[in-house]
């Protein structure tokens, strides 16, 4: 019964922030880990980072420098951002629940496509 919807600029500068934001409905972010993940055009899928039911965050090492992500429990949703974007962010852009912090996402968000073109 879980959804997610994930909204935000499907376009955006280099050397500008990427910001997303995840609602979630049918569960609150307060229980289990919430993440976003990304697939770069021809590429594997690429877990970004989490922030967990107590608001506690991890971020793939290769990311962590540019990524922040933060909740608002008031309206049931978390956000990213990704700062300094050049081409290579390019992807479609994922949020997803972990319901066991297993690496397993048993719901996905549809998924933005964001460009990074000036």
């Amino acid at each position: 019964q879980v959804q997610l919807q994930d909204s935000g600029p499907g376009l955006v500068k280099p050397s500008q922030t990427l910001s997303l934001t995840c609602t979630v409905s049918g569960g609150s972010i307060t229980t289990y880990y919430w993440s976003w993940i990304r697939k770069p055009p021809g590429k594997e899928l690429e877990w970004i980072g989490y922030i967990s039911h107590s608001g506690s965050t991890r971020y793939n090492p290769s990311l962590k420098s540019r990524t922040s992500i933060s909740r608002d429990t008031n309206n049931n949703q978390f956000t990213l951002q990704l700062t300094s974007v050049t081409p290579e962010d390019k992807a479609v852009y994922y949020c997803a629940r972990d319901a066991g912090n297993m690496w397993i996402y048993d719901d996905w968000s549809q998924g933005t496509q964001v460009t990074v073109s000036s």
